[in-house]
């Protein structure tokens, strides 16, 4: 009986290690199946999975689609690329392993240790090839002094630059600026207004 346990969960495991070379999972309990149609495994207590340079922990994680495509990570999901110095937290997040894309949701906060700038929002999806994150709904970023707070934002890592709207607001040391567009360069802090300018700069 324990050496026909064995051989089927080797048969539910290998199509999963083989997806990938850099593919790998652990976890307290694994189930799922590999049906034509209805790839899944799913990975609960302690679950992580790294694929290239990402590393994924969580509750829960389901592995799905063709190579395992899609992974899924529900409750206390955190990850981190290092090579990218990407950290993020969330209540659940969706992975496409094709497209290199990741969707946040829930309370969710992005750091980025290279530019040292920390984003936070209720919903942050971010392309790991064009190094761009959206983020939506109560979002607030950091970096230095400086806090910025909007409904919307798109913040490119490599250009260094965030773009607000949906009541942008801008808190630069004891400086304060409103409008209906701001954009921000991380790089030298400038800050660009556009529509219903207003501000205070304390001297």
């Amino acid at each position: 009986m324990r050496s026909a346990a064995l051989l089927a969960l080797y048969t539910l495991l290998f199509p999963v290690l083989i997806a990938a070379d850099t593919f790998t999972f652990k976890a307290d309990r694994m189930t799922g199946g590999r049906a034509s149609g209805k790839e899944i495994t799913v990975l609960t207590g302690s679950a992580e999975v790294q694929s290239d340079n990402l590393i994924l922990q969580a509750d829960r994680i389901e592995l799905q689609g063709d190579d395992n495509q899609f992974i899924d990570c529900i409750g206390n999901v955190r990850g981190r690329d290092d090579e990218q110095g990407i950290i993020f937290r969330t209540d659940r997040l969706r992975y496409d392993r094709t497209l290199k894309i990741a969707r946040l949701e829930g309370d969710s906060t992005l750091e980025d240790t290279e530019n040292e700038v920390v984003a936070k929002g209720r919903f942050i999806e971010y392309d790991d090839e064009s190094g761009t994150a959206v983020i939506q709904v109560s979002v607030r970023l950091f970096k230095d002094t400086m806090v910025c707070r909007s409904e919307y934002a798109l913040y490119r890592r490599k250009e260094k630059t965030l773009d607000l709207s949906g009541f942008p607001v801008v808190y630069k040391n004891s400086d304060e600026f409103r409008a209906e567009r701001i954009r921000v360069d991380l790089d030298t802090d400038d800050v660009i207004m556009e529509g219903s300018v207003s501000g205070s700069i304390r001297e």
